[in-house]
């Protein structure tokens, strides 16, 4: 099926149109800015003034950039994609809020790597900047928009990657920090919208028949997987707890009460989104089952709605994608230039721009394979930072700075190489559990033993 053929005049302007109005945002948040606010803390925490409203809408909307590789779990599998992507994330979203974010907002830190600074020093900064470099490398999204873009136009995939990194690093260069969470701010209103629009006209059209024609395996916990590959979905999302998003949005945040009552509050869109996405694409495979399952569910959302809202729905996907690229693109530049270079201006630039780079050629390695991203890059960087942190957070007795940065070496060195003999041996153990027991392995030793 080519989408173009079911897509008319008008859904072309509407497309466009929001895309446009992506930029309108961009500036009138710039607009904004007060004239005697400090230049770095505007640049990178909008100058610690995020209130709430905003607050909750960027931090939804850069959380779901990988779209065509959650839509495929969920064409493939159903519930399992909500469970996985879903479930293990709010509890950890829940935990964030309940005991880390007063925590981490009080330090008045500007990035995670600088709070681990505060902790255990500038070496223990320094390595903890490249783990979170890794993380944020913005591979997935770039992936995801030049699948968008090659859906949409005769355009080869490499260069439709290309062009969509060339329009986000456009407007990520112009304004910081407030950039980004203005123009979140409207992705997150059409990419919302648009999710739940698919669910509400599929359920009105079809009814409840087509899910209940679906395999079992669609409502299985585990679906087509093992119980081990399924809950290793719960420690990728519990990286959250080290996640440089979450963290820098609770520094910009204009109080510890916003930062929580948002998070609660993003915890409920969130499943609302899910949920919305997961059934809509169960109703694609049921409907349209020789889709495939890459493609599955746009193909589907465009095939069931009329003219005009086919466009919005095209603009809402392209919104969930941009809105995560451009914030991993921010914040690893920003990382990247302040975290290990500390320059504060001159450099942020080009760091958005070398970061930009790193990740186009990076994406071109992984082929188009989301997922393998998410559990490579995603599973290195939580075995390095997971143990480490919530043990400075919680333990009675503070570790040493040489065994804290040892721990982090330990975690993502044992879960590099045990993907490695993955790749060998296919075993169905997947790297992060042996990193994240190496990097527990080495807390557990007695701190005499790293004090010197």
């Amino acid at each position: 099926m080519d989408i173009k053929l079911n897509l008319s005049v008008l859904d072309f302007f509407v497309f466009i149109l929001c895309t446009f109005l992506t930029y309108v945002f961009v500036f009138w948040g710039n607009k904004k800015k007060a004239k005697n606010e400090d230049h770095f803390l505007d640049l990178l925490l909008m100058g610690r003034k995020l209130t709430l409203p905003l607050f909750t809408a960027t931090l939804v909307a850069t959380w779901y950039g990988g779209i065509f590789g959650v839509s495929k779990i969920a064409f493939e599998s159903g519930l399992y994609n909500f469970y996985t992507q879903g479930l293990f994330w709010y509890l950890t979203y829940l935990i964030f809020a309940v005991f880390l974010a007063q925590r981490i907002r009080k330090t008045e830190a500007a990035t995670l790597p600088e709070l681990v600074g505060m902790k255990f020093g500038k070496k223990a900064e320094k390595i903890a900047a490249v783990f979170n470099i890794i993380n944020l490398l913005p591979i997935a999204y770039i992936i995801s928009i030049g699948l968008f873009i090659n859906l949409l136009f005769p355009i080869n995939y490499p260069l439709a990657m290309l062009i969509g990194l060339i329009f986000v690093v456009g407007y990520s260069l112009n304004g910081g920090f407030r950039s980004v969470v203005y123009s979140d701010l409207f992705q997150f209103a059409i990419m919302t919208t648009a999710v739940i629009l698919v669910l509400i006209v599929s359920t009105i059209s079809f009814g409840i028949a087509p899910l209940e024609s679906l395999p079992a395996n669609y409502y299985s916990f585990t679906g087509k997987s093992t119980l081990l590959e399924t809950l290793s979905w719960g420690l990728i999302a519990f990286g959250t707890l080290v996640d440089p998003n979450f963290y820098q949005r609770c520094f910009a945040a204009n109080s510890t009460q916003t930062a929580k009552k948002g998070i609660y509050l993003a915890t409920v869109i969130w499943i609302i989104f899910d949920l919305s996405l997961t059934f809509g694409a169960m109703y694609a495979k049921a409907l349209m089952p020789q889709a495939d399952a890459k493609w599955g569910y746009i193909l589907y959302a465009v095939d069931i709605l009329p003219a005009g809202l086919k466009g919005f729905f095209l603009a809402g996907i392209c919104a969930t994608i941009l809105s995560t690229l451009d914030s991993y693109l921010f914040l690893a530049g920003t990382t990247l230039s302040y975290d290990l270079q500390k320059n504060q201006k001159l450099k942020q630039k080009y760091g958005i721009i070398i970061i930009a780079m790193i990740s186009f050629l990076m994406a071109l390695v992984f082929d188009g394979n989301i997922k393998s991203v998410w559990k490579t890059l995603g599973g290195l960087s939580t075995s390095a930072l997971l143990a480490p942190m919530l043990w400075s957070y919680f333990a009675r007795v503070k570790v040493p700075s040489n065994q804290f940065i040892t721990a982090m070496i330990a975690g993502a060195s044992f879960c590099t190489l045990w993907n490695i003999y993955n790749l060998i041996y296919q075993s169905h153990l997947d790297g992060i559990y042996i990193g994240i027991i190496a990097s527990v392995t080495v807390l557990l030793i007695p701190k005499r033993l790293f004090i010197s």
